[in-house]
């Protein structure tokens, strides 16, 4: 018999900053700086910092939007009720929110590559069997208790913020100056061609940053979460921002410019150099690393679907939560066979093409959708973090000016 919607197992209100912060920092460090550093510096060289520092400039924007947003509509799938209150369309709800979880789905088999080449170079099995492998047991793990999920995830994200931290370390014991290397990296100049290639990398870093946005996917788990989510957002960009710089700067100081532009592992290079441990300590480092993203965005996207779901807009057993995880396990499921399939038959490039797209194309409409609803001057529930009125349209161009660039290249 179906249980009336009052008696039915609800998400539990269980995780505080701390949880917050990690499941941030878990979906947005990781392959962005493991793969994206080489092709920085080969743009932008010794001002590479300078690019990371832009690119989290234009990110604070949106990120700014979603910080008011999340407090003031608290709810899984919340992308998708930010665009319906501003502008007051079920239509758009649907397509935000699906477009939502494409974006965990999408990305999750896009990183699932990753972490399977990582483990093909170790050890000698197919690597479609591998695949098929990494996929199924990150969506089992996401299917355990939120709390569980997120400090098994939040073990791996320290891990990999460890090896990060350990590279920097390396640096400063084998005597580079990461101070110089930090007034090297300021431009001196107004050359064209020196900015073109900083505002090129700029755009290239801006998707290191990418990731703090799925932290709105908690929020129905999150405790006071008017002011937890909010904190989360900005502490999030804030600890990546630095973790980036540090990293950047010990990679500059230590490596030749050229050398980690050609290099296919920059991290792996740097991490050789600065501690003269094996390259093979980083690899597994990153395989955790890659383990861990696919595990958050799998998490992210089920709870989207459950939000969807829950409103009315998918059939209403993807609501169904379970009594014993108190977790959406059928929608997690779901979004784990749909990862496996776009996995098993498109390219990693492929798949983090489209994860982009969608992704500035949501920011754009979320942006907008905080400019409607602060024009209509709507109440904001105590405690919601308030940006001013001028955050929301500048958050829109600058997200759809960087839309518009990646698509014409």
């Amino acid at each position: 018999m179906t249980q009336p919607p009052a008696a039915r197992p609800r998400l539990k209100r269980a995780l505080t900053l701390p949880y917050v912060v990690l499941y941030g920092l878990g979906v947005t460090i990781g392959a962005g700086i493991y793969v994206l550093v080489g092709e920085v510096i080969a743009l932008s060289g010794d001002h590479a910092p300078i690019s990371f520092l832009i690119a989290s400039l234009v990110m604070l924007l949106p990120a700014a939007c979603f910080a008011e947003l999340t407090g003031r509509m608290p709810f899984a799938a919340a992308e998708a009720h930010f665009v319906r209150a501003g502008f007051n369309s079920p239509t758009l709800f649907l397509i935000v929110g699906l477009g939502v979880a494409a974006v965990g789905i999408v990305s999750s088999s896009a990183i699932a590559h990753g972490a399977a080449g990582y483990i093909v170079e170790l050890i000698d099995v197919p690597y479609m069997v591998v695949l098929a492998v990494v996929i199924a047991m990150t969506g089992i793990v996401a299917c355990f208790g939120i709390r569980e999920s997120i400090l098994f995830a939040g073990a791996l994200t320290l891990i990999e913020i460890g090896g990060l931290v350990i590279l920097v370390l390396g640096a400063f014991w084998s005597g580079a100056d990461l101070g110089e290397q930090a007034v090297k990296s300021v431009p001196t100049s107004f050359s064209p061609a020196l900015w073109s290639g900083i505002f090129a990398s700029g755009l290239l870093s801006f998707f290191a940053f990418i990731g703090f946005e799925d932290i709105d996917s908690i929020a129905e788990e999150t405790v006071n979460p008017q002011k937890t989510l909010a904190q989360g957002i900005f502490l999030t960009l804030g600890l990546t921002l630095v973790l980036y710089t540090f990293v950047v700067l010990a990679a500059l100081a230590t490596v030749p410019i050229t050398e980690l532009s050609e290099s296919r592992a920059p991290l792996a290079l740097v991490f050789d150099r600065t501690t003269g441990l094996s390259p093979i300590t980083i690899s597994l480092i990153a395989i955790l690393a890659t383990v861990n993203g696919i595990i958050v965005q799998i998490i992210m996207a089920g709870r989207v679907i459950y939000g969807l779901a829950n409103e009315g807009a998918l059939p209403a057993f993807l609501a169904r939560v379970s009594a014993r995880t108190r977790t959406p396990v059928i929608a997690t499921a779901i979004s784990t066979l749909i990862v496996l399939t776009l996995a098993l038959g498109f390219t990693i490039t492929a798949l983090a093409e489209w994860t982009s797209v969608i992704t500035l194309v949501i920011f754009v409409l979320v942006c907008l959708a905080l400019a409607r609803i602060k024009r209509r001057n709507d109440p904001a529930p105590e405690g919601t973090f308030i940006v001013p009125h001028w955050v929301p349209w500048c958050g829109a161009l600058a997200t759809l000016l960087l839309l518009a660039l990646g698509l014409m290249t």
